[in-house]
């Protein structure tokens, strides 16, 4: 039987954007240009997570997805692990170190927070309060309102992946956030069809029991969306 969306409904699902507001951009005119010519009486937007780190705007990114969806459409905003890793900065300064190896200052910098003169003067601990004063009170709403997982028909949708053998509602968020080997080698079907992100590749992976979309947009130019409608499944993708 051909997995599907409810009838009437077309999703597109987005994948790690990792501070690209060029791409966002570009992606969601590409995405309102085709929900346009579509008929579908219901458009859903599913963002898969890692909206931050790495990438040079990711304040401009967290400011675009706050601001709500395209008109006539739904949006559901997943987190990843890159918001956590932000997260926990915010709730232990201790994990600074751990967030700047993975991304983390180009995020600070894109809020203004002067990396430079906090490292001269040897301030690790005002990292946190120079960020704190830098954060949008509604950037910081967002990130706390993130959702894990999300279904949609025969899909589910999810950052990282899921654990197998582990039913969906006893998943667990550091599986959810940052599982990769045990879920991208499973050969056994999760239930639904698995739409994820997390792990870049040149290209979309299709499998039986999930599709991948992370392409790798910070340094390939290419991001992209899966669609879906009717039984149907395409992809959506800015040059790269």
């Amino acid at each position: 039987m051909t997995p599907t969306v409810p009838e009437g409904e077309v999703v597109y699902a987005i994948g790690d954007i990792h501070g690209r507001t060029d791409l966002l951009s570009a992606l969601l005119a590409l995405i309102a240009q085709d929900a346009a010519r579509s008929d579908h009486s219901k458009k859903t937007l599913v963002f898969l997570g890692d909206y931050v780190d790495r990438g040079p705007d990711s304040r401009g990114v967290i400011d675009m997805l706050s601001r709500g969806p395209l008109d006539g459409s739904k949006r559901i905003v997943l987190k990843g692990n890159h918001e956590q890793f932000l997260l926990d900065f915010l709730n232990d300064p201790g994990c600074l170190d751990s967030w700047c190896r993975n991304g983390g200052e180009p995020t600070l910098a894109s809020y203004g927070v002067d990396i430079d003169r906090l490292e001269r003067i040897g301030a690790r601990r005002g990292w946190r309060e120079a960020f704190m004063a830098a954060l949008p009170p509604t950037h910081l709403r967002f990130l706390e309102s993130l959702e894990l997982t999300c279904v949609v028909g025969d899909y589910v949708f999810v950052h990282a992946g899921l654990r197998p053998g582990v039913p969906l509602a006893a998943q667990v968020a550091d599986d959810l956030l940052w599982i990769r080997h045990e879920f991208l080698e499973a050969q056994e079907p999760f239930g639904k069809i698995v739409v994820h992100g997390h792990t870049p590749g040149d290209k979309p992976v299709v499998r039986t029991n999930r599709i991948g979309i992370d392409t790798g947009a910070v340094f390939t130019g290419c991001l992209t969306a899966l669609r879906l409608a009717n039984g149907t499944r395409d992809f959506l993708q800015t040059d790269g």
